[in-house]
């Protein structure tokens, strides 16, 4: 049900990148292409990780896109998940589940010890399915983000 992404697996790792932005109402906002995608997991540095959701007939429903994180508290590293995505037809069959056990078996074997994501505030579905499993919301932390302009204009006044 579970494997580690490869190269062929690109198109489909796109796809569900926009399927994922449009359930979350940000399909506008998707700017990468299949390239960046190969160059980020397949390249020569690559910087993200992918585990491919399959179903019974090998078709892909799912997707787990995730990098390596470092907690300067605990010394080691953890995993992000950047994106976790079912496709609506195969909620339901564990596939979700069986993604993020894979992660924290990943975790557990390294001797990572933070597994971290973000979610939207109104996923209800989302949230009560990753509580289900024993996470727990960082409340007391607000994401901050840099982009587009902003970002450029900070980055350029060190210059």
């Amino acid at each position: 049900m579970i494997r580690t992404a490869t190269p062929a697996d690109v198109p489909v790792v796109h796809a569900l990148v926009r399927d994922l932005a449009a359930y979350e109402k940000a399909l506008d906002e998707v700017r990468t292409t299949t390239e960046q995608l190969r160059e980020a997991l397949f390249g020569d540095r690559p910087a993200a990780f992918a585990h491919i959701a399959e179903n019974e007939d090998g078709e892909v429903v799912g997707f787990a896109l995730w990098f390596l994180n470092f907690s300067t508290w605990r010394g080691v590293h953890g995993i992000y998940l950047e994106d976790l995505y079912v496709r609506p037809e195969a909620r339901g069959g564990g596939h979700g589940k069986a993604l993020l056990t894979e992660l924290a078996r990943i975790c557990v074997a390294r001797g990572y010890e933070r597994l971290e994501w973000s979610v939207l505030n109104w996923n209800k579905p989302s949230i009560d399915f990753y509580e289900s499993l024993g996470a727990r919301p960082q409340d007391e932390w607000t994401v901050y983000r840099l982009t587009d302009g902003a970002l450029a204009e900070l980055g350029a006044a060190g210059v």
